[in-house]
């Protein structure tokens, strides 16, 4: 059977979606353990204990952020144009701050000065809140509309700065972010950690469930009231060439909600958020851990999935002319290279969730202090 172009370019919205809730779900609790190191840990001991967690897994991870960003370039040349380039600097500081993470892990160890490690425990502390926080930050910018537009010949020009992206909405779901991963970290380290590491991560992560809850709401309304929707009335169709100008888009509050009512199954979305947090945040008080890591990465994949649904046919809006706003169906690269991108995600992306299934089979188990000490200087 032949795939039609409307078809691919849905399988690819698809994938894509799927590639960031991979991301955020496997990487979300490294950059969680990182923003809750300072307050779980309140000894050398206990900061090696939390940060063999993920000293394993960290590096593996982030092929997660690889493969996204690899898909958007391949799959939507124009959304990777606008976003990496208009969104440049915020991209520089998320960058800066993964930086830190490996220069954190190598280095904490290398003196014994309290100093000295302390200032890598701080480096580790900002590379984890930074990206959570920013990250959440260009969703929400995605729902407000990026200040970019094309002229007759398709040529860009993005008229933000850095400062115009930290605006109201886009910190809230900065906010939502930051909640989100330090749930997912919270009760990563009360499954993976011992003694009072994981104690004290359970009790931050039940917090983190009713902050992210709460946040998670106070959003739903933003988007139902405080935000201008964008709505396709008529353009270009499913099997047509891409050109993000072949459209009329209308503007108008409440309309990113349009998709749970014409399709009342995108619902089990936020439903799912709101289910797996309160689980993750009962579960993991209850000397639960396993199953509150199951439920937390649960939640993460339904505010993805939300976010995803909510905005979905577009995958950028422009907040200078909504007509040249960017969608599935007229930003994607041709149908010959979404079609040769599929068979080839089809051959390697079951090879690489094996492969990390295996590994997080041989490396199961807690840390424990005794277990750290034992290895001295062969972990972090």
């Amino acid at each position: 059977m032949t795939l039609d172009y409307e078809t691919l370019r849905l399988i690819w919205w698809a994938l894509l979606g799927a590639l960031l809730i991979g991301f955020a779900v496997m990487d979300g609790f490294d950059l969680g353990v990182g923003m809750l190191l300072p307050f779980v840990a309140r000894t050398d001991l206990e900061r090696r204990v939390a940060i063999n967690t993920v000293g394993p897994v960290w590096e593996g991870n982030q092929v997660w952020l690889i493969l996204g960003a690899g898909a958007i370039f391949a799959a939507w040349p124009p959304l990777y144009a606008v976003a990496f380039s208009g969104f440049y600097l915020a991209m520089f500081l998320v960058l800066c701050a993964l930086i830190l993470r490996p220069v954190g892990f190598k280095f904490r160890s290398k003196l014994a000065s309290p100093r000295w490690r302390a200032v890598w425990d701080g480096a580790l502390f900002v590379g984890g809140l930074v990206p959570a926080l920013i990250f959440g930050v260009a969703v929400g910018n995605a729902f407000v509309g990026a200040p970019f537009r094309f002229d007759a010949d398709l040529r860009l020009t993005y008229e933000g700065t850095l400062l115009g992206l930290l605006n109201p909405f886009a910190l809230l779901c900065g906010l939502v972010s930051v909640a989100m991963l330090t749930l997912h970290g919270g009760t990563y380290l009360a499954l993976k950690a011992d003694g009072p590491v994981a104690a004290r991560a359970a009790r931050i992560a039940r917090k983190a469930g009713l902050a992210l809850g709460l946040l998670f709401t106070i959003a739903g309304f933003y988007v139902a009231f405080g935000v201008a929707g964008h709505a396709v009335l008529h353009g270009a169709g499913g099997n047509a060439p891409s050109n993000p100008l072949a459209k009329q888009v209308a503007t108008q509050t409440g309309a990113w909600l349009a998709n749970y009512v014409l399709h009342p199954w995108t619902l089990a979305a936020p439903a799912l958020a709101y289910a797996a947090t309160a689980l993750a945040a009962l579960l993991v008080v209850r000397g639960r851990p396993g199953l509150a890591f199951v439920a937390s990465g649960t939640a993460v994949a339904g505010v993805v999935a939300t976010a995803g649904l909510s905005l979905f046919p577009f995958l950028l809006p422009s907040s200078l002319d909504p007509n040249a706003g960017l969608t599935v169906f007229d930003a994607s690269s041709s149908r010959t290279t979404l079609l040769i991108m599929l068979v080839a995600t089809l051959i390697f992306l079951p090879l690489i969730l094996a492969y990390t299934a295996w590994v997080y089979r041989v490396l199961r188990g807690r840390v424990t202090e005794t277990w750290v000490e034992a290895q001295g200087k062969a972990v972090y």
